[in-house]
């Protein structure tokens, strides 16, 4: 018999570990009440929150780009944000309706795959995490390598906080050294129930190929319409604003602004007003040609700010300018600028009328970005239904920044670091994600015959009857008893106990072993 090749030798051992563990902190953590899953999400809550400005600090240090305060603000919003925004959601407690003499059972996903990016990694982290909890779910964190060390050290966080408020030991483990037989394993292996992928093309497209349940999105490329009826000097505030946020880092940042003829002087003057410099035709060309060597975007570019992305182009720009403005004059296939950017360069484009402007960003979004967001300054109503038909995508920030409102912070759009493009973007998700995504519903439905005398289910518990108490994983760590878990039996421990522990560690090991050699 032959040893297990170098590439699962790198990987998938370490793999099914890490989803076996989970796996049984999924079905402990499952029969938790809502006020013992709630205990454990604001615990790690609080920690995420406080530990919001040293991760925000090191996730520059580390990256090399964005925003420190910035990102301590999305931090801050992905972590206490998060948790009030759903405090009034319970996915778990069984739902009663005795009008249409139906129950529904909460029945977490089980083990969720959390791929997270480079660009909003501690927040997608905790965002990820929280989910997860608030859901009953189990979590394995798979950060992406220009993130590794602050992304283990939040997750490792999260985990310990988690534990501390009575979850099940394991219910978050992180991937400290991510490879690709590693991340490979995770992904194509039966025991993980769910992956959220947030990242590139290549990392999404490989979620949905894996073989498991996976929610993935596709890359931005948001239009921004400003028109004649806008209130300038707030749209140019926010657009500015949202534009500058992070450096540009959310995929829900302006790319491409388009502006009605009428107002397009004043708008302009008021952009510079706030911070941005408009370049001249040269300054642009030299812009572009930066941004897009050989026409593909420069990824050592991402995140980098507006100042430093000039003083590479060789243009010179007042110190404090927070966005650059790169104007164009059609909205085709071969201009750079007409694609995503996730930098302060914002392309512009001049249009005869708001008509005209809806064209304009229905063009931007075929060029890439189709299904994720748009952004309109506007105070016509017609304009603002006319723009929201047109374009091809699932949600249309109006008079505010699409950075964070598209994320739903600032408008009534679900709070997330996840947007799902829905069919049109192929993905699985049409909305920003939530907890509830990460949950699914048993059914309980009685004859509606009016003979049929439908009981009362209140005050019971579905795992109060499920047989047998949840056997402890066999580990040291676990020797602490998470609460809602069964206590673990103190002569397990003992010496009289040891042989029957060790028989369970060697049946267990054997299991691997032999699950190992037939894979």
């Amino acid at each position: 018999m032959t040893g297990p090749g170098p590439e699962e030798a790198a990987g998938v051992p370490r793999a099914r570990q890490m989803l076996e563990r989970a796996r049984w902190a999924a079905r402990s953590f499952g029969r938790y009440d809502h006020d013992s899953v709630w205990r454990v999400v604001e615990a790690v809550a609080d920690v995420a929150e406080a530990k919001a400005q040293e991760y925000a600090e090191w996730a520059v240090r580390e990256t090399g780009f964005g925003v420190v305060e910035h990102k301590a603000v999305k931090n801050r919003l992905c972590s206490r944000g998060i948790v009030e925004a759903y405090r009034d959601e319970d996915l778990v407690s069984p739902r009663i309706d005795t009008s249409r003499k139906l129950v529904e059972v909460a029945r977490p996903a089980g083990v969720v795959l959390a791929l997270t990016p480079s660009t909003n990694p501690v927040s997608t982290v905790y965002v990820k995490v929280l989910f997860a909890l608030m859901t009953r779910n189990a979590v394995v964190v798979s950060p992406h390598p220009l993130a590794r060390q602050v992304c283990t050290d939040a997750a490792r966080a999260l985990a310990s906080a988690a534990e501390a408020a009575g979850a099940p030991c394991g219910v978050v483990q992180v991937v400290d050294e991510p490879s690709i037989p590693l991340i490979d394993a995770l992904m194509s292996d039966e025991r993980t129930d769910v992956i959220l992928a947030t990242g590139g093309v290549p990392v999404v497209r490989a979620a949905y190929s894996s073989g498991n349940p996976a929610i993935g999105v596709g890359p931005g490329n948001v239009p921004v319409l400003v028109d004649a009826t806008a209130d300038l000097r707030r749209a140019a505030e926010k657009l500015v604003t949202s534009k500058a946020f992070d450096n540009s880092v959310l995929c829900t940042n302006e790319s491409v602004l388009v502006v009605e003829d009428a107002v397009a002087d004043r708008f302009l003057r008021e952009l510079q007003r706030c911070g941005a410099h408009l370049l001249t035709p040269e300054e642009r060309d030299r812009v572009r040609e930066v941004l897009f060597p050989l026409a593909r975007f420069d990824t050592a570019l991402v995140g980098r700010s507006a100042v430093a992305i000039a003083e590479r182009a060789g243009v010179r720009v007042p110190p404090r300018t927070r966005v650059l403005l790169a104007p164009f004059d059609l909205v085709v296939d071969e201009e750079p600028l007409a694609r995503e950017k996730l930098c302060p360069v914002l392309g512009v484009v001049r249009v005869a009328s708001a008509a005209r402007g809806i064209r304009a960003a229905t063009a931007v979004l075929r060029i890439g970005g189709a299904g994720h967001s748009a952004v309109i300054h506007s105070s016509d109503p017609a304009t603002v239904m006319a723009y929201a038909a047109a374009v091809r995508v699932l949600r249309v920030v109006v008079n505010e920044g699409g950075s964070t409102g598209s994320a739903g912070f600032g408008t009534g759009l679900a709070p997330t670091m996840t947007i799902g493009t829905g069919f049109v973007g192929r993905s699985s998700l049409g909305e920003n994600l939530q907890p509830r995504h990460l949950v699914d519903w048993t059914r309980v439905a009685y004859s509606e015959d009016p003979s049929e005398v439908f009981p009362s289910f209140e005050g019971l518990q579905p795992w109060d009857s499920v047989a047998g108490p949840m056997p402890p994983y066999p580990v040291a760590s676990n020797l602490v008893t998470a609460a809602g878990a069964a206590p673990v039996p103190a002569a397990a421990y003992d010496d009289e106990g040891a042989p029957a522990l060790r028989d369970e560690i060697r049946r267990l090991i054997i299991e691997e072993l032999t699950s190992i050699v037939k894979g």
